[in-house]
């Protein structure tokens, strides 16, 4: 089997979190840039790696090349690829917000593009991650690959990109929701007298059982949540005062505002 050539542009959380998961990919070589020499140097380690001296380096040598920089220089990093981008280079671009048809006017369609949404627990091996196919241009193979990839990240669900407002919001922004909560969880064990730190790892471990629990199970979560419901219990009290303050129709308002701003950003 030939040698798997991958090439990130950008070396942040979200870079570096790729490189390290392709790394357990057999046959890859990796090379990634960054303006930001010592974010490279931080990177030498890793297995496969090997910082390039310019942004036109790795997309010479590269089969796939994911684009892991900010939104708005987004344009400017496609229009200064133009140069040296190959038809057989798959372009993979993690910038929020950026759509298929701007990549592939940007980069005039001289490549296959792919539009992918990862959440930030990507960087741990635990994402969740939403992919876009739509590019007549990738070949099945190509999409293959991808998969495969982005696989080593978590989940990885393909989707139609007129869905990747509500994944944004959803999931994209899911993480902060979860903290939130969390947070909030944590307060109310410091106001009921616990110390903080014994209250933060004490949450933290509810949350990881509570979402194995639903994982290994399978069951519903309305049917979880009602192992947990003793009649005139403490869950059962918490939860009408949930009820009553809508705290349930707070939350999908809040997502829907979530998805309302991503279409916002995407006009």
């Amino acid at each position: 089997m030939s040698t798997l050539r991958v090439g990130c542009i950008g070396l942040g959380n979200m870079g570096a979190a790729l490189i390290k998961a392709l790394s357990h990919l057999p046959d890859t070589t990796i090379r990634g840039f960054d303006p930001d020499v010592h974010k490279a140097c931080e990177l030498e380690s890793t297995e496969g790696f090997s910082a390039a001296s310019s942004m036109e380096a790795v997309l010479q040598d590269a089969d796939f090349v994911f684009l892991a920089v900010k939104p708005q220089i987004m344009s400017r990093v496609l229009t200064d690829a133009k140069p040296v981008l190959r038809s057989a280079t798959c372009i993979i671009s993690i910038a929020a917000g950026i759509t298929l048809e701007q990549l592939q006017n940007w980069s005039e369609r001289r490549c296959a593009v792919v539009r992918v949404m990862p959440n930030t627990p990507a960087m741990v091996g635990s994402g969740v991650t939403a992919v876009c196919f739509e590019d007549p241009q990738l070949t099945e193979a190509q999409k293959e690959i991808v998969l495969e990839m982005l696989a080593l990240l978590g989940q990885v669900h393909v989707l139609a990109e007129k869905d990747f407002h509500a994944f944004t919001a959803l999931v994209g922004s899911g993480p902060a929701y979860v903290y939130y909560f969390m947070d909030a969880l944590v307060q109310s064990g410091v106001s009921a007298g616990l110390s903080r730190p014994l209250a933060e790892q004490m949450v933290a471990g509810l949350l990881e059982g509570s979402v194995k629990l639903a994982s290994e199970t399978g069951l519903s979560l309305s049917t979880l949540q009602h192992m947990v419901t003793s009649p005139a219990g403490t869950t059962i009290a918490a939860l009408n005062h949930l009820d009553r303050t809508a705290t349930r129709g707070a939350v999908i308002d809040a997502v829907h505002k979530a998805e309302q701003r991503s279409r916002e950003l995407g006009s």
